[in-house]
């Protein structure tokens, strides 16, 4: 259960299948198994450990998926470490839990400003004026509130995208519109992209290469359902100010 919860967690932070499988073997072989095999599925994963004679199987579910690149070399760390450290299963388990626990964050609103200002400034390199510039900032960081709200609220991942990508988008074209920029669509188009999917559609990509189709497949799938709401709720807020799509 130790390795098979540091393969989830890894999963959840953001990381692609081979990480996880490899790290979790060296959980396995630091608590003193002679074989790990791991199984990984998007929604679970199951593994197996053997020493001499004995054989054991345990599954897990994997719970939503972010990203989160300070706990995961937070745990990649602590994977790599256990053989010098000498750790049990019942320690690693403990240790892994303080990490998920209290492993810093960046505050709510310097997360909020950021990316607002990377909306913004992605907006720049497509050509939006700079009208529009402190629109997008505002959109981007409005959106990126009420994602991580919706989210902490437990709504449809897809729900919530389409939603910000609505609000996000309208709150930038009405704010350029409003400052005279002549770029009012881009500007739309610039305040939603913090929902893009970067880092999950890599993911895919390597599962796929790396000879895990049926997983990559099913990130990909993700990823376009993604896009499909993003997609919507950009077009209903540019029908709303009547900009021609």
């Amino acid at each position: 259960m130790a390795t098979l919860r540091v393969a989830c967690a890894l999963m959840e932070a953001g990381a692609r299948a081979r990480v996880a499988h490899n790290y979790s073997a060296m959980v396995a072989v630091g608590l003193g198994a002679e074989r790990h095999e791991l199984r990984i599925g998007y929604g679970s994963m199951d593994v197996t450990v053997s020493s001499g004679l004995n054989t054991i199987t345990r599954m897990l579910e994997v719970g939503e998926k972010g990203v989160n690149q300070r706990l995961d070399l937070e745990i990649r760390a602590l994977a790599a470490s256990m053989k010098a450290r000498g750790l049990t299963p019942q320690a690693t388990v403990a240790e892994l839990e303080r990490l998920q626990r209290e492993t810093p964050q960046h505050p709510v609103w310097v997360v909020a400003l950021a990316v607002g200002v990377a909306c913004a400034a992605f907006g720049r390199l497509f050509g939006v004026d700079w009208l529009a510039f402190a629109p997008i900032v505002a959109a981007g960081a409005i959106g990126q509130a009420l994602r991580r709200y919706l989210l902490h609220c437990g709504h449809n991942l897809f729900v919530v995208a389409g939603t910000v990508a609505f609000f996000s988008a309208l709150v930038g074209g009405i704010g350029a519109r409003a400052a005279g920029s002549g770029t009012v669509g881009l500007a739309m188009i610039a305040s939603v992209l913090l929902l893009v999917p970067g880092i999950p559609s890599i993911n895919a990509l390597y599962d796929i290469m790396e000879g895990r189709p049926t997983l990559g497949a099913a990130r990909a799938v993700t990823v376009a359902m993604l896009m499909i709401f993003i997609a919507l709720g950009v077009w209903i807020a540019q029908a709303l100010l009547g900009l021609r799509t």
